[in-house]
């Protein structure tokens, strides 16, 4: 007699389990379910219907005749109300009781709605069948759409609005797309990818609310206030398996129906497939091992010997039209180095995670012909000792040279800006060259390029060597660390030159070695990136030294120091009670005066300092930045209000400027002294910028130093009014932020491009520097100290106390 066979859900899993049946000849009755309104069509290819290139048709793998000639009873449209697995027994939607002698569960996954206010509105879906893409199908260009979620299927379904035309943003949580998948560096390139095409892409972005109007989606609210209006709301923010029927039928579920190698449940008669099936602690969402868990289940059901085996995985994908490549792991880890190639000018980019000569993992984006190549690499644990120079060129290509240090220069067009002051773009650097000016000295003389601040000098040099060839022999400068062959300078310049506004940026476009830099050159970077780019960049606190990730100075037992700021060296009663009590409750071992007229609390917990902040913010006092790259302190002397030769208010001004400057990041640190007259109490004359007050006005000075070099200030500028001061100041200020190399101190990019440039620059261009200054303010003249106490004290929690014995 001919078994019952039910299966629950006409998924891929299981109709590919059903064609390795019928090819087999196996004799079962097989009924099939599926809540879904049809049959087994291809999931993936629904961004291709969404976009225009396929229609549902074509994407349909077994159609009313396929199922016909296989005599399967077919209930599409209906779901199983309950399953009797003692009586071995279903029951349809509508009543009707089915009996079984094997049941199969496809019942696949449930996409994952974020919980958000909101998230049952009207025009709020996620991404999953057919009935989803037709409702983006319906969006024109008149409309907008935001998907959150910036993985593999929300780029497929932002891309296919997009081809549509539809006005799409998305928005994703994490730092870069398709984070499980692609490494930083890879991530940029897509996201560039994506912004060529008009889609607008928000990393690092936290949604907050959906809002409404009259029951349907308008906006989605981001925790920083930005609404992103909508007329569609996409969530495609992953999935978890289906298991609620499996569950009330008592079988064993965990994140998914566990299943064994033979893929039955805990019931013998029962088995499951696809994404709702958990084996070995492992959940599935790509399309390769669901097709292995058909092939034994299939095995299975007629009564033959097979074992369902979890294999090395790799990601091949062509997200948009980019190819993308991921296999093994590539997350960083002791003992692991990386071999990273770029091609700046085709986008292409790869990299290898090498331990124990043995490719641990490997991304790919651009060129993935080898892919597979390198993905049994890593499957077999090939030994790659004796290819490792050449292995990252691939199969074909063994025996290669070096990388040209000057590939991404010559990748350059031919307008792109070299030299900023001058205007001077490649091309006129180029004919100049072969109109003879063949060393730096003739193309300075002949075109102004790197003649002004001279940070351009290295490109200018880069470009006389890419034409002149072995012609010219560039002066070796030092490089900012082993992951690059360019200078400080040189960076600098391609950032501006390149609108280049994230650290995966650099890395592409200046052929960084590795695939996310290092701790030498990353806080270089994040402080040149916030310079220049303040409203598109976001500082990352991981590419700073521990202080400015902390707040405080470490200490050399591990403690840390906490200084409240005090407005030009002034403080009250009140804030001294504060400080005090602070000192008190939190038993501070040694407070101290320190040289800029502030008051130091030395040997804080680390666990206390967001408990020490909160108690100091209530009194009035915000952070110091004692341990900052910017602005520390103005010490001022009492000027006007008390000396009798004091010329002017030069307690109210430091306190001003104090008040202007603060929160901004430098170089390097920066100390300003303002003195009320000649006498020189606040010792102007050895900060980083000092101000002398005088009959006639204010005599600005800069390049000061008292530490391990000794230095006087050079006069920059005198002026007549106290808001002329403030404003050189602000634009000195930003020139030296927008020019110097991270942790030169004012006196030392001094000696580099002159004090005669910085003159004429701050007088040319003062107005504009302000502006570019206020503008950086507006994001960074905040006190992160009440910051980290609303939204990071939990960092601060120690992990645990390993003092103690273990039953404490």
């Amino acid at each position: 007699m001919t078994e019952k066979l039910i299966v629950i859900g006409a998924g891929m899993a299981t109709g590919r389990m059903l064609e390795h049946l019928f090819d087999a000849g196996a004799e079962y009755d097989v009924t099939l379910f599926n809540a879904e309104a049809r049959g087994n069509y291809n999931r993936i290819m629904l961004s291709p219907v969404l976009s225009g290139d396929k229609t549902y048709g074509e994407i349909v793998t077994h159609d009313d005749a396929w199922y016909a000639e296989h005599n399967v009873n077919c209930r599409f449209g209906e779901r199983i109300a309950g399953i009797d697995r003692a009586a071995k027994t279903v029951t349809a939607e509508n009543g009707d009781v089915l009996p079984y002698d094997k049941l199969v569960f496809g019942t696949g996954s449930n996409p994952f709605i974020i919980p958000m206010p909101g998230h049952d509105l009207e025009g709020v879906i996620a991404y999953r069948d057919l009935e989803d893409t037709e409702r983006m199908m319906d969006l024109g260009p008149d409309n907008k759409c935001v998907v959150i979620g910036g993985g593999l299927l929300g780029l497929e379904a932002a891309a296919g609005m997009a081809a549509r035309g539809v006005d799409v943003t998305v928005v994703h949580i994490m730092g870069h797309l398709m984070e499980r998948q692609l490494d930083e560096a890879a991530g940029y390139l897509l996201r560039r990818a994506l912004i060529d095409k008009g889609i607008t892409v928000k990393c690092s972005a936290n949604s907050k609310e959906i809002l409404g109007e009259n029951g349907k989606v308008k906006a989605l609210l981001l925790d920083d206030g930005t609404e992103l209006p909508c007329d569609l709301l996409v969530m495609a923010v992953g999935i978890r398996p289906n298991v609620k029927l499996a569950q009330d039928s008592g079988l064993a579920v965990g994140k998914g129906i566990h299943v064994d190698d033979q893929m039955l449940t805990s019931d013998a008669d029962v088995l499951a497939v696809g994404e709702c099936v958990e084996h070995d602690g492992a959940i599935f969402g790509l399309v390769a091992p669901l097709y292995d868990q058909a092939k034994v289940a299939a095995q299975t059901l007629m009564g033959a010997q097979a074992q369902f085996v979890q294999k090395e995985l790799s990601t091949k994908l062509k997200v948009t039209g980019c190819d993308l490549f991921s296999a093994g792991d590539f997350a960083d880890g002791e003992g692991r180095e990386d071999i990273v190639f770029r091609d700046p000018a085709r986008g292409v980019y790869r990299r290898l995670v090498i331990e124990n000569n043995v490719v641990k993992g490997a991304v790919m984006y651009g060129d993935t012909a080898d892919s597979n190549w390198f993905f049994g690499l890593i499957r077999d644990k090939t030994d790659i000792a004796d290819m490792r120079e050449t292995l990252i060129f691939g199969p074909a290509y063994q025996g290669g040279t070096p990388l040209d240090p000057l590939a991404v220069v010559a990748a350059l067009p031919r307008d792109a800006e070299i030299c900023g002051c001058n205007g001077i773009c490649k091309g006129q650097i180029e004919d100049a060259i072969a109109a003879g000016a063949t060393d730096l000295g003739a193309v300075r003389a002949t075109t102004k390029a790197s003649g002004s601040c001279g940070t351009c000098t290295g490109l200018v040099e880069q470009v006389l060597a890419v034409t002149l060839g072995d012609d010219f022999v560039i002066p070796a400068a030092a490089s900012i660390c082993g992951c690059t062959d360019m200078t400080h300078e040189d960076v600098r310049r391609m950032i501006k030159s390149q609108r280049l506004t994230s650290m995966p940026a650099v890395w592409q476009e200046c052929g960084w070695k590795t695939s996310c830099g290092c701790h030498v050159c990353r806080p270089a970077l994040n402080f040149y990136l916030l310079a220049d780019w303040p409203l598109e960049y976001q500082d990352d606190p991981q590419s700073r030294f521990i202080n400015e990730r902390k707040h405080a100075n470490i200490q050399k037992d591990g403690t840390f120091s906490v200084v409240p700021r005090m407005w030009g060296g002034i403080t009250t009663p009140d804030e001294l009670r504060a400080i005090a009590d602070a000192a008190d409750k939190y038993m501070v071992p040694t407070v101290k005066v320190t040289g800029g007229q502030r008051i130091d609390l030395l040997g804080v917990k680390g666990e206390d300092l967001p408990s020490i902040w909160a108690d100091l913010n209530a009194a009035g006092m915000v952070s110091g930045h004692a341990y900052s790259k910017g602005l520390r302190t103005v010490k001022t002397c009492v000027g006007t209000d008390h000396c009798r030769f004091g010329t002017q208010d030069s307690t109210g001004l430091g306190i001003k400027l104090e008040k202007e400057l603060w929160g901004s990041w430098t170089p390097h640190k920066l100390k300003l002294g303002v003195s009320g007259c000649p006498r020189n109490c606040a010792e102007s004359t050895c900060k980083d910028i000092g101000v002398i007050c005088v009959d006639s006005g204010f005599q600005v000075s800069i390049g000061g130093a008292a530490g391990m070099d000794l230095k006087e200030t050079e006069l920059l500028v005198q002026v007549g009014t106290e808001q002329d001061a403030i404003d050189v100041i602000k634009a000195v200020t930003q020139l030296y932020r927008e020019n110097a190399k991270y942790l030169d101190r004012i006196y030392k990019w001094m000696g580099k491009v002159g004090l005669e440039w910085i003159k004429e620059t701050v007088e040319s261009d003062r107005d504009a520097l302000v502006e570019r200054f206020e503008l950086s303010q507006t994001i960074y003249r905040k006190d992160p100290w009440a910051e980290h106490i609303e939204t990071k004290a939990d960092r601060y929690r120690p992990l645990a106390n390993l003092a103690l014995e273990a039953a404490e």
